[in-house]
């Protein structure tokens, strides 16, 4: 083996593992349908299974976001650990 091999960091980190958990959330949430078919309890006179579902569009943002910028802050220290040679 050649003495200036690069050492490649892990593929799978803690990082990536949430940023996928982030990505995967809301599908498990809505692909659950037993948890959120129902009608009560109503919030302003909207069933829960509306307004479940609405709520989820705004979390399901939160989380995107949340993953987006983890993987950005992931992407600038692997370059950085890298010598910022890769794009």
């Amino acid at each position: 083996m050649p003495e200036d091999s690069e050492v490649r960091p892990p593929v799978v980190t803690p990082v990536r593992v949430v940023i996928g958990l982030c990505l995967v959330a809301p599908f498990v949430a809505m692909l659950w349908v037993g948890s959120f078919a129902k009608v009560d309890p109503t919030f302003i006179g909207i069933p829960f299974f509306y307004w479940y579902q609405m709520l989820w569009v705004l979390v399901s943002t939160s989380l995107t976001v949340t993953a987006y910028q983890l993987w950005q802050r992931d992407q600038r220290s692997r370059k950085t650990r890298s010598g910022g040679a890769s794009k």
